[in-house]
């Protein structure tokens, strides 16, 4: 955790005195882990790590005869994985595994139309696995050893490998504006074998931010035009994200959609899935010319019926390098 603190401030500080500027290109990571809160817990979603690349796109923002005006489109590729454990990487037996232990691996594509009247939508197609395959237990092997951390037990009843094919579309549409404070609708839709679902909520900003065209609240801030559009030549904002969630299908907790569980001659065990899920997001969000910078922190009710924690929680940390 020390460790992120101090690259979040060294990054901040080397570029306080930077004007933002245009970039078309940007390059970076995001790294999740229950760790980073220093709580000792090692529970439910405990590491992801994903790779990101994004461009803009050149348009045209006339919006003559056109139902939209945009004012950016960003293109994106992404290499992520998740990694989830039961209350423990080391439990005594089956019986203590309260919610299914899974890795999930994948590659991704998207598409950010954002439009001038500060409205959005993401287009995104992920190609994925879940189980053996994904490579959890060797990842988080490697993180335990690495660290001396205790050693794992429970990786034997993971869910067992499938291909998962997913389409995520998601929505931002500003509400109100004040100088320091603004108020958007955000929500997204899931669609496909491994995970089906949507979720709705507000999203509150404090501080210097910029419009939803190009900001780091909507990913877009790679972009072909210039800044003088912009409300600030930084960013440097809080924010709040509440969100209500309906879970459908998750396989990471039920495994296939299209196989009887557990699969024969393993020791997987799936569980029964919450249908209703709520989420906290708080966090920062700074941009620079260079650094795009987020720290956040996600608190979340249990995903299934078994767990026997109310809530988990785990935090954030993203860094894009910015060029052209």
């Amino acid at each position: 955790m020390k460790k992120f603190i101090l690259l979040a401030a060294v990054c901040l500080f080397a570029t306080a005195g930077v004007y933002a500027q245009s970039r078309s290109k940007e390059i970076g990571f995001q790294s999740d882990n229950d760790s980073f809160l220093a709580q000792g817990s090692d529970r439910y979603y405990t590491n992801g790590f994903f790779l990101f690349y994004r461009k803009g796109l050149n348009i045209d923002t006339s919006g003559t005869n056109k139902p939209i005006k945009l004012a950016n489109a960003v293109f994106g590729l992404e290499l992520g994985q998740k990694i989830f454990n039961a209350r423990s990487g080391r439990l005594p037996n089956a019986s203590y595994v309260d919610r299914p232990i899974a890795g999930y691996t994948y590659v991704g594509a998207s598409l950010n139309l954002l439009a001038k009247d500060e409205s959005n939508i993401k287009f995104t197609g992920r190609v994925g696995v879940v189980g053996p395959a994904a490579g959890g237990y060797p990842i988080q092997k490697f993180i335990h050893k690495t660290f001396g951390f205790y050693q794992l037990n429970t990786w034997q009843y993971q869910i067992q490998n499938d291909v998962e094919l997913n389409l995520t579309a998601d929505a931002n549409k500003l509400l109100a504006r004040a100088s320091w404070i603004d108020l958007t609708a955000s929500g997204y839709v899931n669609l496909g074998n491994g995970f089906t679902g949507a979720g709705v909520g507000p999203m509150i900003r404090l501080g210097n931010f910029n419009q939803l065209f190009q900001s780091v609240s909507t990913q877009s801030t790679a972009s072909r035009f210039d800044n003088s559009r912009l409300l600030h030549k930084q960013e440097i904002f809080f924010y709040y994200k509440p969100m209500a969630n309906v879970v459908a299908y998750d396989a990471t907790i039920q495994g296939s959609l299209f196989r009887d569980h557990p699969v024969a001659g393993t020791e997987e065990i799936t569980l029964d899935k919450k249908p209703f899920i709520f989420s906290n997001q708080f966090g920062v969000s700074y941009a620079s010319n260079r650094i795009v910078l987020d720290l956040g922190v996600v608190v979340q009710t249990r995903d299934t019926k078994q767990m026997v924690k109310s809530t988990h929680q785990w935090g954030s940390v993203g860094l894009m390098y910015r060029f052209n």
